[in-house]
């Protein structure tokens, strides 16, 4: 059925409730107006005839069906005040006289009336035929005594002739309603078929089944906001990736405690496509798009991927390039130790060929020797020979803490923990390249279960006002043409604080960036063990 006819089925069906309601309150109306204007009439009937002086002088020694003056009486009132039966009846209750001769000697039907104890009374008796209402009225002799009963009364008009008296309006109630209805069902279609742009309900509900499967099939996220910060939409990986509750559609950011970066992110232009975001251990990428309706706002749409894997597998490019700048930086020296051991040779120096081979040698060896008798954990070890040869290629004088000790870690620590080492060095090779006598000093101990990493570099350091700025994600001070910097900071801090520790920085000749972790079984402590500091 179409949203017309759906409408106008309904305003039927109101107009036959209320067209319900109007008879019975019609009735009602009819049997009270019925009451209050014939009981009156019979009230002032019955007291005429309680009052006629044959009847006062008469009924209390009258006999039933004995004598022609109470019946007369009697007939005579009926007749002049329309009633439907009229009768006497002795201080017994005895009939005497009635318009209904069958009555004659029976006891006088008195229902609730008071009437024996010297009060007129009006209401509604049940008799054989029927409900009637009559009147009561006590005949007093001119002692003032009770010698009697006068009653009159008249037949209960009975439903049908009751809603017979109300057709005529009820037809007129209809016919207005149903013209009401007809031309409200069909404005109020249009209206709404406006709003809807021109869709029916089926339509419509077709069209919101279709887009909730599409939002909860999308592996993308997808947030939709309300110009007062309200999620409208928010499907399932959106709220994986934030970390929303199930109940968040219709609450406001404020109340759903979003971090204030991502917060910035969801309600505000970005000047740029693709948002880097850190939302917990996850680098998620961000796209807002404001919602316009007739030239103006009524909310945003932001999609959102999530580029963990991508930035780990970014990572392992990193490392990837690394080694291949380590390797080409050891290309660029052997190669230059090669011209001068071949120059050595062509002018005979063959003595200075070996002293000079030798050298070389234990150059190398005594390096590799320092790291790996000190670090006993192979990936960590390898990353700090690598970040030796590409600090060298930089100016760079980066030494291992003669008191650094680690052995062997599991692999998602030891995976950890060339992230952060990694970082961290990385950060201190960027703030001390081109500056005179540039070193940078790496501890690496543990105690108490946890592992504590300091890279001391001997730079400018930290300004006292970033240092809690730089741990921030997207926050950087270099400058560069490609995106993803300001990072690595806030990744090294996650990774930290995965392994119950956490990652700090002061200044000392430099900036000192300090790094704690715990092992996998002390890994439910809320802070790291105490571990020395340099």
């Amino acid at each position: 059925m179409s949203l017309a006819g759906q409408y106008l089925r309904l305003q039927l069906l109101i107009v036959f409730a209320v067209l319900v309601a109007v008879v019975a309150i019609s009735l009602a109306q009819s049997a009270a107006s019925f009451e209050r204007i014939e009981g009156r009439r019979a009230l002032s009937a019955a007291e005429t005839l309680a009052a006629n002086p044959t009847v006062r002088g008469l009924l209390k020694d009258a006999q039933p069906g004995s004598g022609a003056a109470l019946p007369s009486v009697a007939e005579s009132v009926r007749t002049i005040s329309g009633s439907s039966h009229v009768a006497l009846a002795r201080a017994d209750r005895t009939v005497v006289t009635s318009s209904d001769p069958s009555q004659q000697g029976r006891q006088l039907e008195l229902g609730d009336s008071v009437v024996m104890s010297g009060r007129a009374w009006t209401g509604v008796v049940s008799t054989g035929s029927g409900d009637a209402l009559s009147a009561h009225v006590p005949v007093l002799d001119d002692t003032g005594e009770i010698v009697g009963i006068a009653a009159v009364g008249r037949t209960y008009p009975s439903v049908i002739e009751r809603l017979a008296d109300a057709v005529p309006n009820l037809l007129t109630y209809l016919g207005v309603a149903s013209v009401l209805g007809v031309a409200g069902s069909l404005l109020l279609a249009r209206r709404v078929k406006r709003q809807t742009l021109g869709m029916e309900p089926d339509e419509i509900t077709g069209l919101v089944e279709n887009r909730e499967a599409m939002l909860h099939g999308l592996k993308e996220g997808v947030v939709a906001l309300d110009p007062e910060q309200r999620i409208t939409v928010a499907n399932d990986s959106a709220r994986r990736l934030l970390g929303l509750p199930d109940n968040c559609v219709g609450k406001d950011l404020a109340s759903l405690e979003v971090e204030p970066s991502l917060k910035e992110v969801l309600t505000e232009d970005q000047p740029v496509a693709d948002r880097l975001v850190l939302v917990g251990e996850s680098l998620v990428v961000l796209n807002r798009v404001p919602i316009r309706s007739r030239g103006r706002v009524i909310g945003s749409v932001t999609t959102l991927r999530d580029r963990t894997e991508l930035a780990s597998l970014e990572r392992e490019l990193g490392t990837t390039r690394t080694a291949t700048d380590t390797l080409r930086a050891q290309a660029h020296e052997f190669a230059n130790q090669l011209h001068t051991i071949s120059g050595l040779i062509q002018i005979g120096e063959y003595d200075a060929v070996v002293q000079f081979v030798n050298g070389a040698t234990s150059n190398r060896t005594r390096l590799n020797d320092e790291v790996t008798s000190r670090i006993a954990d192979p990936a960590l070890a390898a990353l700090l020979i690598a970040k030796s040869s590409l600090a060298a290629e930089r100016g760079v004088s980066l030494e291992l803490a003669p008191e650094s000790r680690l052995d062997r870690v599991d692999e998602e620590l030891s995976r950890d923990l060339t992230t952060v080492v990694g970082n961290l060095v990385d950060n201190a090779l960027d703030a001390v390249t081109n500056t005179a006598g540039a070193e940078v000093e790496v501890l690496i101990e543990e105690a108490d279960g946890g592992i504590t990493v300091v890279v001391h570099d001997s730079g400018p350091g930290v300004p006292a006002e970033m240092t809690e700025d730089i741990f921030r994600q997207g926050f950087t001070t270099k400058t560069s043409s490609q995106g993803g910097r300001g990072y690595g900071l806030a990744l090294a801090r996650v990774v930290c604080r995965r392994h119950g520790g956490r990652l700090t920085v002061h200044n000392d000749a430099g900036a000192v960036f300090t790094a704690e972790l715990l092992r996998a079984g002390a890994a439910g402590n809320e802070k790291p063990g105490k571990v020395r500091r340099p």
